[in-house]
């Protein structure tokens, strides 16, 4: 059973440019944290990568994540968010991440995608929720 997202912390998920800090486990069990855009669908946090990367390498479904989410507005107010990767798809990953860019940068579509580059789109299932402030 997924955990609930508290309504008064909707805000940083649904309406504001928050960055997540994305923290995966290694291989070799140590952790790794990238800053990460994200949004949020059906009850899950959805976020995008490229193949090859750390992030498409680490969360594989059933891999263990958690997500920091800092108010950009006030850095004493966030949201902690401990999960599991539900499922890691290419379909609709291009889309995605367009909405993506439309959402932190007011862009219609992707500005850094490399030529050859293959976006998968990976969806979280919240477990365990901490909020401060």
């Amino acid at each position: 059973m997924a955990a609930t997202i508290p309504d008064a912390f909707r805000d940083l998920l649904e309406q504001k440019k928050a960055f997540a800090s994305l923290a995966t486990v290694m291989a070799d069990g140590s952790p790794q944290v990238t800053p990460v855009w994200f949004d949020t669908s059906a009850g899950l946090i959805r976020v995008n990568t490229a193949q090859g990367r750390v992030k498409a390498r680490t969360m594989t479904p059933g891999a263990r994540v958690a997500l920091s989410i800092m108010d950009p507005d006030n850095a004493y107010r966030y949201i902690q968010i401990r999960g599991r990767v539900a499922d890691v798809t290419g379909t609709g990953a291009d889309a995605h991440i367009d909405a993506l860019a439309k959402k932190y940068l007011g862009k219609d579509a992707y500005p850094f995608r490399q030529p050859g580059e293959q976006r998968v789109m990976i969806s979280i299932t919240p477990d365990a929720v901490q909020t401060m402030g």
